[in-house]
């Protein structure tokens, strides 16, 4: 077993984890330096793939907008379910995070006027949104963050390593974590006073999804095991538009943008069907429009529908979004016919752990940030480009607190830490048989939460989630050996489980959460008001 010791562990080396590493290598205060964990490598989670964009209220170039605007259309796009606070808190730091990141070296694109462009995405009611070389502003972002980090000497990056367990001492108290290098197959304790968790989404406990197959819900499970709580987990949101790709593990997104900009949905028969499902068609919520896409292709046996964009011009749409273009290439796909193939992917998660405004979870000295965590922000269904926004409020809002306010490494720990370091000793290697085994278990756990807690959920298909994925871990428990892959599909199996039982506590539908036993009373904007008591039955869901 190996041992260090730094002032800040970010476990995670997203958008959300990078902006904290960055504001944080600014104060020098931070003597035993600050640690970046990542389970892959730089540019390997799900940050590097966002497309659409970020938003920024910024009503001094942009008059249609304001923070009163932003506020109302999260509010509806998230049933009233959000947290006002938050909200509020979150546009009202729009434009300034817009600033800084444009003081990191992001460069968004310009209108003719050589202003910020805003583009428009659905459920938003003017455009906002700003973007970087056209349609990857998530890796402009990234590569802009990662280009600054990598000139602060007192930021240290461990790759290929992944967060086992948290040191949680009796007193509730986090004092650091176990980490596992998969590459060099070792483990490390390594003690903190600041342990923060920036480690992305769920996508790959579903077949369908736009996540990278790092996002194994690691964070979440990692903070649930330890004690954290955690919130909102029914709410899991589908991407109306995955490219459509037989037999991969990720499935590359067509930005909402494009919808945005004018291309509509039509099914193989050509029918435009959009409008039958709600009054903004294919601007509608993306729990809408991905139900809308499900429903046509259930009815009519399709396996997918297309994206029309010939009504966006093939040359106007190749240059406004050459990051597509090149994926539909790579896949195969002609788009000088206007058409692209799409279908629904699990794409964001709203739910997490549960974090106040400064990313404090319910355990001493463990924080959360970016998708991981649950703030409000988005209650029932995340509005377009919100996410990114999110990752670099809070962590921009927790490195001011953690200047202030941050904990000593550990001198002393207790027995209960003692124990669990312990654990980890002479621990075996997995073996490639079985490496088959648990990858089949995992194909298996996809499957399940895919026909059963996906899109549409009812109590039937629930109970049976339930009952599968207790029999995923009895045979998983049985492999006695360890690996990356084994750790994954177990806070995978943690997650799903966690999924699972929050969407049998809902006993009703509203945003991302549809159970096909159950009214579903929050369908249209008009349904989705704030005060509407009946549409907001059971409230918030914690899961202990």
């Amino acid at each position: 077993m190996r041992y260090s010791k730094y002032s800040i562990v970010i476990v995670g080396s997203g958008i959300s984890g990078l902006y904290l590493a960055n504001k944080l290598s600014e104060n020098k205060s931070f003597t035993d330096g600050i640690l970046v964990v990542t389970k892959e490598g730089l540019f390997s989670g799900s940050s590097s793939l966002a497309q659409g964009g970020i938003v920024s209220v910024i009503p001094e170039i942009n008059p249609a907008d304001s923070v009163e605007l932003h506020v109302k259309d999260t509010i509806m796009a998230g049933c009233g379910l959000n947290n006002l606070d938050t909200v509020k808190f979150v546009s009202q730091k729009s434009s300034q995070i817009a600033e800084e990141l444009m003081r990191f070296g992001v460069k968004f694109d310009l209108d003719k006027n050589n202003s910020l462009d805003f583009t428009l995405e659905g459920a938003h009611s003017c455009p906002r949104i700003l973007h970087a070389s056209g349609d990857s502003t998530g890796r402009v972002i990234e590569k802009a963050l990662c280009e600054k980090l990598n000139l602060a000497p007192n930021v240290e990056l461990y790759d290929n390593t992944m967060a086992l367990e948290l040191l949680v001492d009796s007193d509730n108290t986090c004092k650091g974590l176990i980490v596992y290098n998969w590459m060099n197959q070792y483990y490390e304790a390594i003690y903190s006073g600041n342990i923060i968790i920036a480690t992305g989404g769920i996508g790959q406990i579903y077949k369908n999804t736009t996540n990278p197959t790092s996002s194994t819900g690691d964070g979440i499970a990692l903070a649930y095991n330890a004690g954290a709580e955690v919130f909102d987990m029914e709410f899991v949101q589908f991407h109306p538009t995955a490219l459509f790709c037989k037999e991969k593990a990720s499935m590359p997104l067509v930005s909402e943008s494009v919808r945005g900009e004018g291309a509509k949905l039509v099914d193989l028969n050509g029918e435009y069907f959009a409008k039958n499902y709600h009054h903004l068609a294919d601007l509608a919520p993306r729990d809408v429009v991905a139900r809308a896409i499900n429903e046509q292709m259930l009815q009519n046996g399709f396996e997918y529908v297309n994206l029309d964009i010939s009504q966006i011009g093939i040359e106007k749409f190749k240059q406004r979004f050459p990051t597509i273009s090149k994926l539909c290439l790579e896949n195969g796909i002609d788009i000088d016919n206007g058409l692209i193939p799409v279908v629904p992917a699990e794409h964001y998660f709203m739910g997490g752990i549960k974090t106040d405004l400064y990313s404090k979870t319910c355990i001493k000295n463990l924080y959360a940030i970016g998708e991981c965590a649950c703030t409000g922000l988005h209650g029932a269904n995340r509005l377009a480009s919100n996410s990114l926004l999110e990752c670099a409020v809070f962590a921009d809002n927790l490195a001011d607190y953690l200047s202030k306010n941050a904990s000593n490494p550990p001198k002393r720990h207790g027995e209960k830490i003692k124990n669990i370091i312990e654990r980890y000793s002479n621990l075996d290697i997995v073996s490639e048989n079985q490496e088959d085994f648990i990858s089949n278990l995992f194909s298996e756990l996809k499957n399940i939460m895919t026909d059963n807690v996906g899109i549409v959920r009812s109590q039937k298909s629930i109970d049976n989630a339930l009952e599968a994925i207790q029999t995923i871990k009895l045979r998983l428990d049985g492999v006695m050996a360890e690996s990356r892959l084994k750790y994954e599909l177990k806070n995978a199996l943690c997650v799903a489980r966690l999924v699972t039982m929050a969407a049998l506590k809902r006993k009703n539908s509203i945003g991302s959460h549809f159970r096909s036993d159950f009214p579903h009373r929050a369908y249209s904007f008009s349904d989705c008001s704030i005060t509407n008591k009946d549409v907001l039955n059971d409230d918030k869901i914690l899961v202990k």
